[in-house]
């Protein structure tokens, strides 16, 4: 290869290769993609000074570590090759100039240690100079040439004509040019086909679209391919993957029958070791390798709705640092209550009893009563699982209010994945003395205050908003969901004298142990005062201080710079920036008119360029803001508590709970979320459910159809 990896990189995605040199280095060097975004976008910048974004840089990333595979691979066979004696200069040339994986695959298959194959076998019996005649396809009499090869092992002309077509169906079927001719027909014409297994018909009635389902691959969407397959996986339906066969013959004849309008007795088992080595060897080879390509086509637009849902979740607005009363609902075990303070520490538990006598529900209202009263409530978070809105009325008929005598917000919190975390290691680390229903309310309330800092702690699998999330690789399920909320937590920053050691791992250039070391010094020291007190955090050296201090933040520390996103190697800069104003820095950030002084460019150098001082610039007018949009109330409509109080016509009150390639999912609370097909999210044509919806986005939804039998329900944003 004359170009190196970096320049690989750049021509593959379209980037300036400059930009995609330096953020490789830096990534050689241990910076993470948010550090690299947020904090080095003069070393990303491009010639018209534009930085590169996290998801650049993250492909970035990704294509550098696949094209280093990808050479690692290449090394290995032109060294095996090369070891057999067989590696001419023409095929070096070949190898190196391939940037493809498959099509260096398909370059080392005729060179790669097989089993023992039927052409072997002939190879082994002395027919390989007989398939040479026949190839060359000049001999008249194929049949009196054959028996010059007879032997004990290949007692008759049939078969020595039948191993000496298995040898070139093996050839065939080897070709590089022949695999790329029939890859290009699958590419463009080949068929998936889907049949229900002989006596599966009941039993596999979920799959009933795809008992007899034929549809062009190429346009098959993500998730009827994840259907498909899984109906396939658990024995239900037979899948195949092909184009038509007779056209697929028909492209091989071409390349390896030398006059195809004349006949001959070569010809005719040229044309048969085709047939053969297409239908029992190129074409089983191709279609795995389609499938496992299609699949991965899928698997990767399911992560990226997953991944696009889960941030969405994680940055949904937080209630903020105020006390909350939360209550996980139920009805024969009562309602799981606990109060927890601004900081999300527990306060106290009990239980509400509101389904077994009128006594007991007066009593729970005493009790609510008593609490917010006594600890200052702010703010009433409720699960919505079940009996979630039969909780929200009677906490609303207690008209609360606040210490300031407003009316108390009540706010319905989705449960998904809160028995998960209060099963959990975390939960038991967190709550050792408490039983796992407290544990579930503590985290529906924790997550009203900050969805993020909670639901970090929970597998994001368990969340709710995927996919067909556990059939798609979990490998790279995992990657891409770990960077989605690396992203959010680095996004947001995080308090370090609040924050827990499962939320702080996620920062930039922390990880599990340094997290650990943080609260245990926390613990020991008492709150942190400054960034630089970071430095004596054992095993924390210069360059983790260095990814990590800009997403940290103190309130109440001495400088206020600390409270910001502005990095300790930049609060030089600041400084210049105060004493040019003749101010301090807190009053550049308190006074409005001292920051519209600030001429970003006279303090422009070799290391700070214009889009890290716009940057600093922008942090001084909101220190440390939260990007995330601000909480409003939500009620759902009070006529309808189930499934059996809709109608068609009906127009409601729903929240977003999770998006498909084929619509949004819509809580509107009655335990069974609805379906706004893609056709219906907008009176124009959409393509993406994303580009007009988001996950707890309030939404008016119009019901069209209830189907009870199977517990769907149709919705529709159109009017």
């Amino acid at each position: 290869m004359n170009q190196s990896p970096e320049q690989r990189v750049a021509v593959r995605l379209g980037l300036n290769a400059r930009s995609v040199a330096a953020t490789i280095e830096l990534l050689n060097g241990g910076a993470t993609v948010p550090f690299i975004a947020r904090y080095r976008k003069e070393a990303t910048a491009s010639a018209e000074g534009v930085p590169l974004d996290e998801v650049q840089i993250s492909q970035i990333k990704d294509t550098y570590q696949k094209l280093l595979e990808l050479d690692k691979r290449r090394e290995a066979i032109l060294k095996s090759i090369d070891e057999q004696g067989k590696l001419t200069p023409e095929l070096r040339r070949k190898i190196e100039a391939t940037d493809s994986l498959i099509d260096l695959e398909d370059l080392y298959l005729p060179y790669k240690q097989k089993r023992k194959t039927r052409a072997i076998m002939a190879i082994e019996r002395g027919l390989e100079p007989l398939a040479n005649v026949i190839v060359a396809q000049r001999e008249l009499n194929i049949e009196r040439t054959a028996q010059r090869y007879l032997s004990d092992a290949v007692p008759t002309v049939a078969d020595a004509l039948q191993g000496a077509r298995d040898i070139l169906a093996e050839r065939i079927s080897e070709d590089a040019d022949a695999r790329q001719r029939i890859r290009n027909l699958f590419e463009r014409e080949a068929i998936i086909r889907s049949t229900v297994k002989k006596g599966k018909e009941v039993e596999g009635i979920k799959f009933k679209d795809y008992f007899d389902f034929a549809e062009p691959l190429r346009r098959v969407p993500s998730h009827r391919l994840l259907a498909l397959r899984r109906g396939e996986t658990e024995g239900f339906l037979n899948v195949s993957i092909g184009p038509d066969e007779e056209a697929a013959i028909e492209r091989l004849e071409r390349q390896f029958v030398a006059d195809r309008s004349g006949t001959s007795a070569c010809k005719e088992q040229v044309s048969l070791a085709i047939r053969d080595g297409y239908k029992r060897l190129l074409k089983p080879s191709l279609e795995t390798e389609f499938s496992n390509l299609s699949k991965e086509k899928a698997d990767a637009e399911a992560i990226r709705i997953f991944a696009d849902n889960l941030r969405q979740l994680l940055l949904s607005p937080p209630l903020g640092q105020q006390r909350v009363l939360a209550i996980d609902p139920g009805y024969r075990t009562g309602c799981k209550t606990v109060c927890l303070d601004a900081q999300g520490n527990l306060l106290t538990d009990t239980v509400l009893y509101l389904a077994q006598s009128e006594g007991q529900r007066q009593q729970a209202a005493q009790t609510v009563q008593k609490l917010v009263s006594q600890y200052k409530i702010g703010a009433i978070a409720i699960g919505n699982g079940t009996a979630g809105r039969e909780t929200e009325e009677f906490v609303q008929s207690l008209n609360l209010t606040t210490t300031s005598g407003e009316a108390l917000p009540i706010f319905m919190v989705s449960e998904q994945g809160a028995s998960i975390y209060s099963a959990s290691e975390v939960a038991r680390d967190e709550f050792p003395d408490r039983d796992v229903t407290v544990r579930g309310a503590v985290s529906i309330g924790r997550r009203l205050m900050d969805p993020l800092a909670e639901l970090v702690k929970i597998d994001p699998k368990s969340i709710g908003v995927g996919q067909y999330q556990h059939d798609v690789d979990q490998t790279d399920l995992k990657t891409s969901l770990d960077t989605v909320v690396e992203s959010c937590v680095n996004q947001v920053g995080v308090s370090l004298n609040t924050a827990s050691a499962y939320l702080l791992r996620y920062v930039s250039g922390l990880g599990p142990q340094l997290a650990g070391n943080i609260v245990a010094y926390r613990a020991e020291n008492g709150a942190f005062t400054s960034r630089d007190q970071l430095k004596k955090i054992p095993r924390l050296g210069p360059k983790a201080f260095e990814q990590c201090a800009g997403f940290l933040r103190i309130e109440g520390a001495k400088n206020p710079l600390d409270n910001s996103a502005v990095h300790p190697e930049r609060y030089a800069v600041v400084e210049h920036m105060a004493v040019d104003a003749g101010s301090t820095v807190s009053d550049l950030i308190r006074r409005p008119e001292l920051r519209q002084q600030i001429k970003p460019e006279r303090y422009v150098t070799k290391d700070v360029g214009l889009p890290t001082l716009r940057d600093i610039v922008a942090e001084l007018a909101k220190p440390g803001r939260d990007p995330r949009e601000q909480l409003s109330v939500f009620e759902y409509d009070a006529r309808v508590r189930s499934v059996d109080d809709l109608h068609e016509g009906m127009v409601l009150n729903g929240v977003v709970t999770n998006i498909t390639a084929f619509g949004a999912f819509v809580d509107i609370g009655v335990k069974q979320d609805g379906l706004v097909h893609v056709s219906q999210l907008a009176n124009h044509f959409v393509s993406d459910p994303k580009t007009v919806v988001k996950v707890y986005q309030k939404v008016k939804v119009k019901v069209m159809e209830v189907d009870k039998t199977r517990k769907r329900i149709a919705l529709s944003m159109k009017f």
